[in-house]
């Protein structure tokens, strides 16, 4: 049973979120001159823009107020108004009257789409459930977690029962914020969730490093919040305690264990066996669980044992997504066909459905000699353009072609490209290096497109020299496929030139660059790395210092020519570095050169290279090498004419003694 401390919290965090009233509303507006500084004077409509653009998102109502009213004549009203009112969205401080008449005004575009989105989230908030499910039904793109939780809240409270979508939606703790927690909350209150369901939820997110969000489900629990947070912060002490005689003891001491099992694996385990008499079977399961995705994030051998000490959905209780994902990559980096197959028919149907779980189900299916099952998974899968479709494709005996076909576009056609205003706004935003803002208003024009609509608007791109919306674009085709608009080779000459010269496969570098810029020639990432191969300054210098590059700064970087020539010599170094295979270089470009050394360490032994890719560790360099050994396959395909194998460029990867890098 429950404790009622959760009725007090539901009904305290509805009564704080008052709505101001017009009045005091009226009178802030007031008092914007007599408190706000007069803004400088800028050199350009567009600079006091920018510096409209950070007093709003600084919540600065008078500041936004101010600037706003010496842009009356800007080109991108609807823009400037949006960020006078989005400050006074927060806490609900601007009249719905202002609010409505604003969404009515810009009905139909990005940014009123996006001011719903503002002020959905402070409905949900405030509990104003009658003017949410109004506007709600209206918010067009539907892309906000917290929105979908406030959505089922408001549909739970009315009495609907949504457990069963809710399971589904909240799977990513980091997304949950003020609204999962809420509805968490409430169907704790109305019987819709069950201990059992707060206990999982408390659990993924700790594992996934939200101590902070599993806190604040502590009111629908019967463990208090200090317990809570010892076995987040000190778990060795809660594990050398043992698991004691409650469930919720019980579930404590199972979260403390997957903490110990973040610095020492083997410590939890052997910690696990010394109380496993004392749990159920499925709390073994899940202790086992916590412990073996620990183990297998840190790819180590006994990662497959821990793993197989995990019955089925560890009774029945669901695992996180990452604990489903990484119970078959370790299976996999085992060579257990057995063992990927059952872990993949444990996952969700959602998940499972996924083509990288379609593609290893296939590969399962055929281990255990069923072709005509295998056949079914990978042709459900064949015609998509990514690396596993590709895969999938040569499991079927067919390699990969880059055939464009697409008819010369009319200037029919392309008048409407040219006059949607939507893409008009875009570019004046890419030109002001807004890419943000740019890149929302083009996706919210592609929505309805048909296939040579879209196809259209990438040569509408093409012509105006932003090739990453150009490759956007055209990657949404379902049928009308142009390869030549999805995987472009511009400065094909500075290009040729400095891979011939260094004998590297110029396929490879072209699907680096697409990844790693979609050639945007100002790309800079939040950590430094410039230009088209998004080159650190750090390693700029180095690879300057090393071919003899005289008098290099650094901001030479974004210079096309030097940004190639240093970022080539750089991927060619890797490549030596790590015996030619561009699976391991790949990675090494993404997250340095010592941490594919360190992968390939703890191989059992020799594996195939998408196994290696698959069980990466990092997801953004798991997904990184994926997409660039996926692109350089097709570029090859474009530039030889002729089909091309995914797999032979994959390879093998051995396992290799760890030894550090010289690279940077």
């Amino acid at each position: 049973m429950f404790k009622k401390k959760w009725l007090a919290v539901i009904a305290v965090a509805v009564a704080s979120s008052a709505v101001m009233t017009g009045a005091a509303y009226a009178q802030k507006r007031s008092n914007n001159a007599a408190t706000g500084a007069a803004p400088a004077s800028y050199a350009s409509q567009d600079d006091a823009f920018l510096a409209l653009r950070d007093a709003a998102r600084a919540n600065n109502t008078d500041k936004a107020a101010l600037l706003a009213s010496t842009l009356s004549d800007y080109d991108i009203p609807s823009y400037v108004d949006y960020y006078r009112l989005k400050p006074l969205i927060k806490d609900l401080v601007a009249p719905q009257s202002e609010i409505r008449e604003y969404l009515a005004r810009y009905d139909g575009s990005a940014i009123a789409d996006r001011l719903r989105n503002d002020w959905l989230l402070e409905l949900g908030k405030a509990g104003d459930w009658s003017t949410f499910d109004e506007q709600y039904p209206k918010f067009v793109l539907d892309d906000d977690t917290q929105l979908k939780c406030y959505a089922l809240t408001s549909a739970a409270l009315k009495g609907q029962n949504v457990a069963a979508e809710a399971r589904a939606l909240l799977t990513t703790p980091k997304d949950f914020g003020q609204g999962c927690t809420g509805l968490i909350g409430t169907l704790a209150q109305n019987g819709q969730f069950t201990a059992d369901d707060v206990w999982f939820q408390i659990r993924q997110a700790v594992e996934a490093g939200f101590g902070g969000v599993a806190r604040r489900m502590t009111p629908y629990i019967d463990a208090d919040d200090s317990q809570v947070a010892q076995a987040i912060e000190k778990y060795a002490l809660m594990v050398a305690r043992g698991p004691g005689t409650s469930r919720d003891n019980h579930e404590l001491f199972i979260i403390a264990l997957g903490r110990v099992a973040k610095n020492d694996t083997g410590r939890a385990a052997d910690a696990l066996n010394a109380s496993a008499d004392q749990l159920t079977s499925s709390e073994r399961s899940l202790a086992w669980a916590q412990i073996a995705l620990q183990s297998a994030l840190k790819l180590e051998p006994q990662a497959i044992d821990y793993w197989r000490q995990v019955k089925g959905n560890a009774g029945n209780t669901p695992l996180s997504t990452d604990a489903y994902q990484w119970r078959v990559r370790s299976a996999l980096r085992a060579g257990d066909w057995k063992l990927v197959r059952s872990a993949i028919l444990a996952m969700p149907a959602a998940l499972r459905s996924d083509p990288t779980w379609i593609y290893w189900m296939g590969r399962a299916d055929q281990s255990e000699g069923k072709s005509e099952q295998a056949q079914q998974q990978f042709q459900s899968i064949a015609d998509q353009t990514n690396f596993y479709g590709q895969l999938a494709l040569e499991e079927l005996g067919q390699k990969i072609i880059a055939v464009s076909s697409t008819q010369a576009f009319s200037p029919a056609e392309l008048a409407p490209m040219t006059n949607n205003q939507g893409f008009r706004r875009a570019l004046r935003f890419f030109d002001m290096n807004l890419r943000f803002e740019g890149v929302r208003e083009w996706n919210w024009e592609l929505r309805t497109m048909t296939d040579r609509q879209l196809l259209t608007a990438a040569e509408f791109a093409r012509q105006n020299n932003v090739l990453d919306r150009m490759v956007n674009t055209s990657d949404r085709t379902k049928v009308e496929v142009d390869f030549n608009q999805r995987f472009p080779s511009p400065h094909r000459d500075v290009m040729t030139a400095n891979t011939q010269n260094l004998g590297l496969d110029m396929a490879w570098v072209y699907g680096v660059i697409r990844q790693e810029s979609r050639f945007i020639r100002s790309a800079r990432s939040d950590v430094g790395a410039s230009g088209l191969m998004q080159v650190m300054p750090t390693t700029a210098r180095w690879v300057a210092k090393k071919i003899g590059l005289n008098g290099f700064t650094n901001d030479q970087i974004s210079d096309v020519n030097t940004n190639i020539l240093l970022g080539t010599n750089y991927l060619s170094m890797v490549l030596s570095d790590l015996d030619g295979s561009q699976a391991l270089a790949s990675a090494a470009y993404n997250a340095g050169p010592g941490r594919p050394r360190a992968w390939r360490s703890t191989l059992p032994g020799t594996v195939e290279g998408a196994v290696f890719a698959e069980s990466i560790p990092f997801n953004e360099t798991r997904g990184y090498v994926k997409n660039v050994l996926s692109n350089a396959t097709y570029y090859a395909a474009l530039f030889e004419g002729k089909p091309q194998s995914l797999k032979a460029r994959l390879g093998t990867v051995a396992p290799k003694g760890f030894v550090e890098s010289a690279l940077p």
